[in-house]
């Protein structure tokens, strides 16, 4: 199966100079947020895969504007050609703006979850759009990632947590891929195509 993540940035490769047949093989499009919904829209009816999608911090239009054709999994657990797929967006909250979070509230929304995690026997993909704490994340309060993210990686063993927020250009030593125990920590900042 593959999978392509996005995540804060519109690909030029696939929105400014898209060519028929670059998303030829893509079986699920995963989006971490912060992203235009005509661009969403546009990827889902040129590539003819289905398309998930979480809030990023930035998303307030999508409440007014959202992404055609698209899948929004906030606060579920969706299972996809026998994928698990659990969608958690939003970042830390630091401004008061929309799907922005304390870890209080985060670590709610991720127990109230536990039911259909055991229903579905487990998870495999955590999709969300801020990334752990200490594992990509940046130390400033806007990108910050969620500690409440690391119990539940540890406890579930998820194969990854797929995120975005943090954009590979803030610095050279933004990591694309990072390992936690048994789950892979993707950033899909622009775009990312993952293999299983």
């Amino acid at each position: 199966m593959k999978l392509l993540l996005l995540s804060d940035k519109e690909s030029p490769y696939l929105w400014d100079y898209y060519q028929p047949g670059r998303l030829d093989g893509i079986d699920l499009i995963l989006s971490c947020g912060d992203l235009k919904s005509n661009y969403l829209s546009f990827l889902v009816t040129m590539g003819r895969a289905p398309l998930l999608y979480v809030h990023g911090n930035h998303d307030a239009l999508y409440s007014k504007y959202p992404p055609e054709g698209c899948d929004c999994i906030e606060d579920k657990l969706v299972i996809v050609n026998g994928l698990r797929i659990l969608g958690l967006g939003g970042s830390a909250l630091y401004s008061g703006g929309p799907h922005q979070y304390t870890e209080r509230q985060m670590r709610w929304r991720l127990w109230k979850q536990e039911l259909a995690i055991r229903r579905a026997g487990g998870v495999d993909i955590l999709l969300t759009h801020a990334p752990p704490r200490g594992y990509g994340d940046r130390e400033d309060y806007a990108h910050r990632g969620f500690e409440a993210f690391l119990p539940f990686l540890d406890r579930h063993k998820p194969a990854y947590l797929v995120h975005g927020h943090v954009h590979m250009n803030y610095g050279h030593n933004i990591p694309r891929a990072v390992k936690r125990g048994d789950t892979t920590i993707i950033n899909a900042w622009e775009r990312y195509i993952l293999e299983l």
